[in-house]
């Protein structure tokens, strides 16, 4: 198994996750559970169809789907390479019925189940491109592709097919309306607009399906991918020593942190203790000037007391002086009037 097949060999990095987001997708569009045959194509060569298309089946395998990948570029295939199967017994094979072995019924009916090669990734299978024939497109449009697509169905979730460029040859325009629907790979920066706006139409015109377009190759900055929500192998590049000097400057975080907090602490109580004391002598001193208040106004009230009294015998004196007075004048009226 070699590297290209990320979604197998680290399935939680970022790129893995980003197949299980176009997986889910494709699931999406199968509501009805009517799409089990899904042709991956490009415009040109180099763009990553063949990448796309077997991490693909591994993320669909690993949902516990039982997937048939097939080498459909019978010119150029290499789906073999990354699984580690052999090259042949494979499509080319089937279709033609040259390079396996002579049945004794020329008429018998080739079994697809002999052209069908396990692979290490669980619920994955894949038929390789097999020999190079002379006439790939002319096998292509032979009822036995047709016969072969159907039996797939009946025995497995779903078929992904690896085809050619569609600029170059006919190849993958023929097989777009044998499958359900199509997804065809572009390059960031490299796949010009022109040419996919043409491959587009020439599938249109065929009758077939598009499902969508995956962007290959766009590049990203080493910091963002090491900033994935997962937890992948980008991680794991910490040393020992990386690991080891975080803990202890955490360690002195957490000392440092914990010297300061007590010293917070104590000025807080030592400032709880002057202003505890700074209460008590300030309510010794209102105490004492109340007390003080208290005197001054029992003082004041006796003294008022006594001015009262004095002033009120005063009065009474004055007032039987003025009396006596009238009354002496009476008397001398009266006597002079006798």
């Amino acid at each position: 198994m070699k590297k290209e097949l990320i979604a197998e060999l680290d399935p939680k990095s970022p790129i893995s996750e980003i197949f299980r987001t176009l997986r889910t997708n494709i699931q999406f569009m199968n509501t009805q559970g009517k799409l089990k045959t899904i042709l991956v194509t490009s415009t040109f060569p180099g763009e990553g169809k063949s990448w796309v298309a077997s991490n693909l089946a591994v993320t669909f395998a690993q949902a516990g789907k039982k997937v048939v990948l097939i080498d459909a570029d019978m010119r150029k295939g290499r789906q073999y390479s990354f699984f580690g199967v052999s090259p042949i017994p494979g499509l080319s094979n089937y279709l033609s019925g040259i390079g396996i072995e002579e049945n004794d019924d020329e008429n018998e009916e080739l079994d697809i189940v002999d052209f069908v090669q396990e692979t290490e990734v669980d619920n994955l299978f894949i038929i390789p491109a097999g020999n190079i024939p002379p006439n790939p497109s002319e096998l292509l449009i032979t009822p036995h592709m047709v016969d072969l697509l159907e039996q797939l169905k009946e025995l497995c979730d779903i078929v992904i097919l690896d085809g050619t460029p569609n600029e170059l040859v006919t190849d993958s325009l023929i097989l777009t309306r044998l499958v359900d629907s199509t997804i065809i790979v572009t390059a960031s920066k490299e796949t010009k607009k022109e040419n996919l706006k043409r491959a587009i139409i020439n599938i249109q015109n065929v009758g077939g399906k598009i499902a969508g377009v995956v962007v290959n190759k766009v590049p990203i900055a080493a910091k963002k991918y090491e900033q994935s929500y997962y937890y992948g192998s980008t991680e794991l590049k910490k040393t020992k020593s990386d690991m080891r000097k975080a803990v202890i400057n955490s360690h002195s975080k957490l000392i440092k942190n914990n010297q300061n907090t007590k010293l917070v602490n104590e000025k807080m109580n030592t400032e709880n203790r002057n202003n505890k004391t700074k209460t008590t002598e300030v309510n010794k001193e209102n105490s004492q000037k109340i007390e003080l208040q208290k005197n001054n106004n029992g003082k004041e009230l006796e003294r008022n007391l006594k001015i009262s009294k004095v002033n009120e015998e005063i009065t009474l004196d004055k007032t039987n002086d003025i009396l006596k007075q009238i009354n002496d004048y009476l008397d001398k009226e009266k006597k002079n009037l006798e």
